[in-house]
């Protein structure tokens, strides 16, 4: 299952990647916000994102979008078992998932035409994790640190 949210900034972006998944028989969920609000923050459409990405992590993904994409991506990466990545091109986006393992994918509505947004979107979506021992072990280390371990 695929989660997306975005704030007032991101809010046009979601409905056209929110089209764009529908047309293609992608099954997501639209976590918010469901209006316009000027006055809504992007720290609560991360939480309930990633609240839902991190139930399963290796089955579910999530798409944050706000305006510059770091504050969705700052958020998302204080829930435990996500790793959110700021996608801007296709083929970065590429590496994070494939490398990096990225569940979570932040976009930044004032940086990203819709276009290529969704490009990126689409992207993240097909790539798989390669699980090679340098990105498990790279992998681990972060999720070591998740418990606050060392070594």
């Amino acid at each position: 299952m695929i989660y997306i949210g975005a704030d007032h900034r991101g809010f046009d972006h979601k409905a056209k990647i929110n089209e764009w998944m529908m047309g293609r028989g992608i099954a997501f969920r639209d976590m918010g916000a469901f209006e316009y609000n000027h006055e809504d923050d992007y720290v609560d459409w991360a939480v309930v994102v990633c609240e839902e990405v991190a139930r399963d992590p290796g089955k579910h993904r999530g798409v944050l979008i706000c305006g510059s994409g770091v504050g969705v991506s700052v958020a998302a990466n204080k829930v435990a078992k996500i790793r959110c990545g700021l996608g801007f091109e296709p083929d970065q986006t590429h590496a994070a998932r494939k490398d990096d393992d990225i569940n979570v994918l932040a976009i930044a509505s004032d940086n990203t035409a819709t276009e290529k947004a969704i490009l990126v979107v689409e992207q993240f979506l097909v790539t798989e994790f390669v699980e090679s021992e340098s990105h498990l072990r790279r992998r681990e280390k972060i999720e070591r640190m998740e418990r606050w371990e060392r070594n």
